[in-house]
């Protein structure tokens, strides 16, 4: 099919599957879980074939990471699918409902989006979790992947349409486009006749293209240029471990920390702490020019602060008061994730009613903002954006509403 006809079929689908019960819905997760751990080693096959064109490229090991799917993972996809399952359905919650005083009565209630081009790179778990959550609120979707997942997403559709044959849920509720061009990136983008919602999900060029361009709505997923600011309270042996998760456990994710904030008063006694740390986790330090005073590292540049290097590479900055690391953190934030590492109660709430950006944390690893660690299940993508959806795109926010209202043939006077 071409992506014109992929559409349609999506569209199609969207208005069967929106009347569809909950039952209807969690029978086919169920079903797709059994599949994908049923060809496992099909899909384990079919992704190394990417692995291996990608380490032939060069790419780097960070994002090889993002583009590896293990035993561990498929296992966790098929867990999704079930967790999902688990979850209430939100399509036809009532949202709010009153009596007018002409006797109509007027709800609000909670509908599917429709049909939804999701345009990712790399990640190849996306594709199983995009749709899982997206079909679970009565959504479809049109899936344009990066070349570099190719064999992993189209066998990855492949066995989740297998799930799909032996439910009410149609098999064209997900639809994979083959040519990874970006011309049929720029054909969805003015697709407004068969799609509802664009989501980009990917590296800034990608999410700023499709924003740019795009004449159907779009729901952007930002990039993670996060921050964790280190309070001169801070217990700094929790902190290593903060930061170290934060950095290292898979510094290709979007909510990897990229930036440290260390408050003036400590930065003599934990530096050395930080560096030894990081050195022995081999991430690559740049530091401000006060930190080169304390350790040996690269000197940051100005435009290192904004970048989001999704790699064992980590930004230093001393400031001099919680107020600094707010005003720096607000520049050069993209407003991901920012977490504050402190005992002080004053200084903690300052930090979060003072930052703009999707998700603020108090002792924690920014590497907590995630749909499955927020109890969605999943997510499509971290919004950074304030209109509709912001933080963990979860069922929720894949919905719309509409109001029904119902009268005794009134007429309007």
């Amino acid at each position: 099919m071409n992506i014109t006809t992929q559409a349609k079929k999506v569209k199609e689908s969207s208005l069967i599957l929106m009347k569809l019960t909950n039952e209807d819905k969690n029978k086919a997760l169920l079903k797709i879980s059994e599949s994908i751990l049923n060809n496992k080693e099909e899909i384990l096959k079919a992704n190394r074939i990417d692995v291996e064109n990608a380490e032939k490229k060069g790419i780097k090991r960070s994002l090889i990471d993002r583009l590896l799917l293990t035993e561990k993972r498929i296992l966790e996809m098929a867990q999704a699918c079930k967790k999902v399952a688990a979850l209430d359905d939100p399509v036809g919650e009532i949202l709010t409902s009153w009596l007018q005083e002409d006797g109509l009565r007027i709800s609000k209630i909670r509908v599917p989006i429709g049909s939804i081009g999701i345009i990712y790179e790399s990640r190849p778990n996306v594709t199983l979790e995009a749709y899982i959550i997206a079909m679970k609120a009565g959504n479809t979707v049109l899936l344009r992947g990066g070349s570099d997942a190719y064999n992993s997403n189209t066998c990855l559709v492949k066995f989740i349409k297998a799930g799909l044959k032996e439910t009410a849920v149609p098999e064209n509720s997900i639809e994979y486009v083959l040519d990874t061009s970006r011309d049929r990136v720029s054909e969805m983008l003015k697709m407004n006749e068969y799609l509802s919602l664009i989501i980009p999900r990917g590296g800034s060029s990608l999410i700023k293209m499709v924003a740019n361009n795009s004449t159907v709505p779009v729901l952007e997923t930002g990039v993670g240029n996060c921050h964790i600011f280190v309070d001169e309270t801070a217990d700094l042996s929790k902190a290593i471990e903060i930061i170290d998760n934060a950095k290292t456990q898979r510094p290709g994710t979007c909510n990897a920390v990229e930036k440290v904030l260390i408050h003036e008063k400590i930065a003599g006694k934990f530096l050395p702490l930080l560096k030894k740390r990081m050195d022995d986790k081999n991430v690559l330090l740049k530091g401000c020019e006060r930190t080169i005073k304390y350790i040996v590292v690269e000197e940051a540049q100005e435009d290192d602060w904004k970048k989001e290097y999704l790699d064992l590479i980590l930004g230093i900055k001393i400031v001099d008061s919680v107020q600094d690391a707010i005003d720096h953190i607000n520049k050069y934030s993209s407003n991901h994730s920012e977490s504050i590492l402190t005992e002080n109660y004053f200084n903690a709430k300052i930090f979060v009613n003072s930052i703009d950006s999707a998700a603020l944390y108090v002792n924690a690893s920014t590497r907590f903002t995630d749909g499955g660690k927020f109890g969605f299940g999943g997510e499509i993508g971290i919004s950074t954006q304030k209109l509709h959806a912001r933080g963990p795109v979860g069922l929720e926010e894949l919905t719309t509403y509409k109001y029904i209202v119902t009268g005794d043939y009134q007429t309007r006077p």
